[in-house]
């Protein structure tokens, strides 16, 4: 599968479908392993964009600091690479933050703004006080790959989704652990996460956008989502009723309809 070389990196990506392009952004140490379910569906009607961001998956992790600004800067290289100027843009978490800052640096290459269960950064954003979650990043375990995955899922999910989807867990746990992020890249994307903030700049952006976030959300609260999309003018609100931060798995259904109705409204052939 192909890598192009963007700035001081090798990404790696891969194109399905025909269609207008529609760019996944993954969230923190996420690439195209991680999207083996939400892909067919999408190329059925889209030019989809898979890639890994820099510090995961098989794209180059290089050991010096990341900002989510750099790695928008890294999906701009890799569509000029691949000969697409405008696409929609689906950023999910980490992927979120970097498809804020893409908007707003690279305006006219946006035809809609896809934000999920994302954040904004900075002072005005809502902290989690769920103590797990906030065990789990102080005091980071050195586990092995398995287990540290398998603990990242019940943060995400629900024990009772996990209990009744057996094989699907077994299937994403499978699919996270082909190409792991290295410790640097991990390191390296957490501390991106940590220097976003685009709480004064949402209002720039100009691409229908829609905000999808879950209602139990354990790692960022929902709060968050409301006040980014009252942020972004006449951005769509929708939330994920008892749904957490890994709702496009627990309701993929729900949730790929959603996106799928609000790509067809906002078709770059309407604008």
């Amino acid at each position: 599968m192909p890598k192009v070389k963007v700035g001081d990196i090798n990404i790696y990506y891969e194109i399905h479908g025909e269609g207008e392009p529609l760019v996944i952004i993954p969230g923190a140490t996420g690439g195209v392993d991680w999207e083996f379910r939400i892909i067919p569906v999408f190329s059925q009607e889209y030019k989809v964009v898979a890639f890994d961001n820099r510090g995961a998956g098989q794209s180059d992790a290089p050991d010096v600091p990341y900002t989510t600004e750099m790695m928008a800067d890294d999906l701009a290289g890799l569509l000029d690479a691949i000969g697409i100027n405008s696409a929609h843009i689906w950023g999910s978490s980490m992927g979120g933050m970097i498809a804020q800052q893409f908007a707003l640096l690279y305006p006219k290459r946006v035809i809609s703004l896809i934000l999920a269960c994302t954040g904004f950064g900075g002072p005005h954003s809502i902290i989690t006080t769920d103590p797990e979650i906030i065990a789990a990043l102080q005091h980071p375990k050195e586990l092995p790959l398995k287990e540290s995955i398998m603990q990242t899922l019940r943060l995400i999910m629900s024990q009772e989704f996990i209990d009744k989807n057996p094989e699907l867990i077994q299937k994403l746990m499978a699919k996270m652990m082909e190409h792991p992020a290295p410790p640097q890249g991990q390191m390296r994307q957490t501390q991106a996460i940590m220097s976003h903030e685009t709480y004064e700049r949402l209002p720039e952006i100009k691409a229908p956008t829609i905000v999808i976030h879950g209602e139990v959300d354990r790692t960022l609260p929902v709060e968050n989502a409301r006040i980014l999309a009252s942020r972004i003018p006449n951005a769509e609100l929708v939330i994920m009723e008892k749904m957490g931060h890994g709702f496009f798995w627990e309701a993929e259904d729900e949730s790929n309809r959603i996106v799928l109705d609000f790509l067809r409204r906002h078709s770059a052939a309407k604008a």
